[in-house]
């Protein structure tokens, strides 16, 4: 079945794409709301948007929790300064790492006896590796969970969008025009996978002139609301380029950074629960 569907449910006939393939969370586990953080494109800052969201959401009062879902590359433990730290578990399931203000993370890194040891998996197994991070943690009254993609369209992002009850996805951009393409392919793969699109959220939208406060626009200027428009979906950020930002990422100290262009994003988020 799985090597003749072509994911496009709404011109299918065959009854096995009208099943639910939503796996189901570990006994003991609970999660009420899941977000997916994706883009066509690598670069473009999904971890950075992860890690933000997260925060915000915690300094909220929200439980939250990040599902590191690039298997190949991750970065969240860096981002948080667990890089080092291990998952512990009984043989059958297996705990997050805890960060300083509470969220819960899942990561590959923490499972690999050096964090800098590569992981040379073909994409089914990699698939298979992202799903047991939701059916094999166990996840501790979570409110939202977010789901820091790898880029594209391939073998995770499909196996995320089946078998996780996502509830929305945020893709994010960047200001050059190349971007668009990338934009559609991942609006196009939501649309064709019935998961509701947020918003999009551009990330290293322009610096600000120390002096002046003069906004730059580094990477020419922004389309992203006309992409926005045409997709009928919100603009829910632009984030600058900022130094603070670099520097706080750098040292792991992530839950530190106050970021206000997120606002809107965490009000859509938070609107999940209402």
């Amino acid at each position: 079945m799985a090597e003749e569907c072509s994911h496009d449910c709404g011109s299918c006939s065959k009854s096995c794409e009208k099943r639910d393939l939503h796996v189901n969370l570990r006994a003991g586990s609970s999660v009420k709301k899941v977000i997916g953080i994706v883009s066509g494109k690598g670069g473009v800052g999904k971890s950075l948007v992860t890690s933000l969201l997260a925060c915000k959401m915690s300094k909220k009062g929200y439980k939250t929790a990040i599902l590191d879902a690039d298997i190949t590359g991750p970065s969240i433990p860096e981002s948080f300064g667990v890089g080092m730290n291990r998952a512990e578990g009984d043989g059958e399931s297996l705990n997050p790492v805890t960060t300083d203000s509470g969220i819960q993370l899942m990561s590959m890194n923490f499972l690999l006896e050096n964090e800098n040891d590569p992981v040379i998996w073909r994409g089914p197994v990699i698939a298979g590796a992202v799903k047991q991070f939701w059916t094999d943690v166990n996840w501790k009254d979570v409110d939202f969970m977010f789901v820091d993609m790898p880029p594209g369209t391939g073998d995770v992002p499909l196996t995320v969008f089946q078998s996780l009850p996502i509830d929305g996805i945020i893709i994010v951009s960047s200001p050059q025009q190349l971007v668009r393409v990338i934009v559609e392919k991942a609006v196009k793969m939501a649309k064709m996978m019935n998961i509701p699109i947020l918003g999009l959220v551009e990330n290293m939208s322009y610096v600000k002139c120390p002096d002046c406060g003069k906004e730059i626009t580094v990477f020419g200027k922004s389309n992203i609301e006309k992409i926005a428009e045409g997709f009928n979906i919100p603009v829910l950020g632009k984030i600058p380029m900022e130094e603070e930002t670099s520097r706080a990422i750098d040292a792991g100290d992530v839950e530190s950074v106050d970021c206000p262009y997120l606002e809107d994003a965490s009000s859509c988020i938070e609107a999940l629960l209402k």
